[in-house]
């Protein structure tokens, strides 16, 4: 675990880390240190800019340590400008995948994780019918099990 992170949950209560978007998909962004200082599932957000994922973990994590609970099946707003996030509680299939560095901070899982699952410019989410084109690839459905995903970027990993 990075020495950095290490600090930031020290001084901060938790730290963000971010996987950039490369050539096979999209990048995503998780916190680490939540479930330690404030006994908060971890939050990630797949499929959007960092400049954006960063702050909207960073944001919900400040509700949280303010004492808003963030759990399974919330709809959130105003964490990015008015369209709503829904908090999807993460299947542990996908965490060697996605939260290694959570993993090795906590040296041990299951840790909780929250999906937080945002919508397409019509303000559809991924369960909904007639989503925009190509937002299915954005973000994974991880709250499905890996075997029960739809196939495509998140399933080849």
């Amino acid at each position: 675990m990075d020495r950095q992170m290490i600090e930031n949950v020290r001084t901060h209560g938790w730290g963000v880390i971010n996987v950039p978007a490369d050539d096979v998909g999209p990048g995503w962004s998780f916190s680490v240190g939540l479930w330690h200082s404030h006994r908060s599932p971890e939050l990630a957000m797949f499929g959007l800019d960092m400049d954006v994922t960063q702050p909207v973990i960073n944001n919900l994590g400040r509700e949280i340590a303010d004492g808003r609970a963030a759990a399974d099946g919330q709809e959130r707003h105003g964490l990015i400008n008015d369209y709503p996030i829904f908090l999807k509680q993460v299947d542990p299939g996908w965490y060697r995948t996605f939260f290694g560095s959570a993993m090795a901070f906590y040296q041990r899982p299951p840790l909780p994780v929250i999906q937080l699952v945002w919508p397409d410019l019509d303000g559809r989410f991924p369960w909904d019918a007639d989503t925009a084109e190509g937002y299915q690839a954005m973000q994974p459905q991880a709250w499905l099990a890996r075997d029960a995903h739809p196939p495509g970027v998140w399933t080849q990993a």
